[in-house]
């Protein structure tokens, strides 16, 4: 066995209080502009107080340094084994929301074990935190005690053409022709690069495409554009998308009752729960998150990291919940509604008789040319699609691209008619509440100005400054992945990018 045992908690050390811990929440600059502060954050505590369903907060269980230790694991993990990053580098720059800064100077002894891709953390009792790779379902954190987790590994492999010989988008060869005459290719050039400035943003990946063509692109020494990067909270877009998957197939109706089988009892309340309120995160459900307002953290772990970091089945811990708001009424950035949704997703495979694991790749990543985008699972093989998932910028692109096409790919149409207008429309909740950020399907929309874009654009927001930002007016797609600790630079070098974008691509001309 090759092993390195590498002191990584000096690291931790040395980079204490550099990053934010963003989740693509209103908190978090993942999300662009911050909730506003004050009293404008004591109203809407305010309103989601006086709307409240009595009730009892669950606490999660367990301690926290374990928890925190658990999501260190999986961090390096992926981050090594799937990015290829050094483990050094990934210690000190990524992964810092499931896995702050200060648990990680905790650990005394980290292995990294190459040669079975897993990876051991020992806390100062004793007690070792470990994760692995799982075949195609990326890594995943183990219980405490455990040596694999409670699935088999299903490994997955795309059913498409050799990309090195097969055209964009499918493949990966990009046409001769001369691109538009209308667009300034040296501003988009100059754009391309200020994403990259100051270095220390570190960014790691930035695509730009027009009309569905790559007009340019650029990666950080050691990637590619087939190089799985941390992506966060773009993955609740992706499970908004399967979801649709799932509806233009018949399986659900976005405006019918979520058929959880844990609410579906006489007389319980969450039987209404729709799932467009759900993907709208306006479900209601009783979950704590840190950018929640009024959130006290001294009430114990958040439910929100929870379901990354307790090593339990994330399904069943958010279908417990009970509702704090009634549905559709309040919004709130919370994972108990994506994780939902993916419960959901999960059951209404299985009753297509498909396998789980496989479908995304089947069902949606073939039909886009997509390789590369590795959705992770909880120990029970549930998929953590609220955050766990690593994919390429050309990827993330493939996927902002089927939105801009109306969700229609190669002539099939993929997502539900109407759907992208559900998606990039102000949900309800979050408009009573005077936030003009959320939209349906897991995207944020641009209406508060988030962006230098306009305001008809929608976007795929991930922590550590994770983006995919949709733009109807000009035609285009912007990827944009970095390395956490570069988050806040990052978001400022993204903005200036976008600004020249802006310059060099003009409007569209209406239709």
């Amino acid at each position: 066995m090759i092993s390195r045992p590498t002191s990584l908690a000096a690291i931790a050390l040395l980079a204490l209080g550099c990053a934010p811990a963003d989740d693509g929440s209103p908190d978090g600059t993942a999300a662009g502009a911050p909730l506003p502060a004050g009293s404008d954050r004591d109203a809407v505590a305010a309103r989601g107080q006086a709307l409240e369903i009595p009730g009892e907060w669950v606490v999660p269980p367990g301690d926290s340094m374990l928890h925190h230790t658990a999501g260190f694991a999986k961090v390096l993990c992926s981050n090594v084994f799937l990015s290829g990053l050094d483990p050094e580098f990934a210690a000190a720059n990524t992964g810092f929301f499931s896995s702050p800064r200060e648990p990680r100077a905790v650990v005394t002894d980290t292995v990294v074990d190459f040669e079975n891709q897993r990876v051991h953390l020992t806390l100062p009792d004793g007690t070792v935190r470990s994760a692995k790779r799982h075949g195609g379902q990326g890594c995943l954190a183990l219980p405490v005690g455990e040596s694999e987790p409670y699935y088999d590994a299903v490994e997955i492999v795309a059913d498409l053409p050799d990309p090195a010989v097969t055209p964009w988008p499918i493949g990966d060869v990009l046409p001769d022709e001369p691109f538009p005459a209308d667009v300034d290719m040296d501003k988009v050039a100059e754009a391309v690069d200020a994403a990259f400035d100051p270095p220390e943003a570190l960014t790691a990946a930035f695509v730009v495409t027009h009309r569905g063509r790559l007009v340019g692109e650029r990666y950080r020494e050691g990637i590619g554009h087939s190089t799985p990067l941390e992506s966060w909270s773009m993955g609740k877009s992706l499970t908004g998308t399967l979801m649709a998957v799932l509806i233009q197939k018949g399986v659900y109706d976005l405006w019918q009752p979520a058929p959880v089988p844990e609410w579906q009892s006489e007389g319980d309340p969450r039987s209404a729960v729709r799932i467009g309120d759900v993907m709208r995160m306006s479900s209601g459900l009783r979950f704590r998150n840190r950018s929640d307002p009024g959130y006290d953290p001294s009430v114990g772990y958040p439910d929100h990291l929870y379901v990354y970091t307790g090593t339990v089945n994330s399904f069943q811990w958010a279908a417990s919940k009970d509702l704090q708001w009634q549905p559709g009424t309040v919004g709130r950035y919370r994972n108990s509604d994506p994780v939902i949704t993916n419960y959901l997703i999960r059951l209404g495979v299985e009753s297509l008789g498909e396998n789980y694991h496989e479908f995304p790749q089947r069902h949606l990543f073939d039909k886009l040319g997509i390789r590369n985008l590795i959705p992770e699972t909880d120990p029970y093989g549930n998929f953590l699609l609220q955050g766990y998932e690593f994919g390429s910028g050309r990827d993330w692109a493939r996927l902002g691209n089927l939105y801009l096409a109306d969700g229609v790919a190669n002539g099939e149409r993929i997502l539900p008619e109407g759907y992208v207008d559900y998606v990039s429309t102000l949900a309800p909740g979050w408009e009573a509440d005077g936030r003009h950020q959320y939209g349906g399907g897991f995207f944020w929309v641009n209406q508060a100005g988030q962006f230098p874009v306009p305001e008809s654009a929608f976007y795929m927001a991930g922590a550590g400054g994770q983006n995919t930002i949709v733009i109807p007016s000009h035609e285009m797609v912007v990827v944009r992945l970095g390395h956490y600790s570069g988050s806040g630079p990052g978001q400022g070098a993204l903005a200036n990018a976008l600004g020249l974008l802006m310059e060099a691509v003009p409007p569209a001309e209406p239709r």
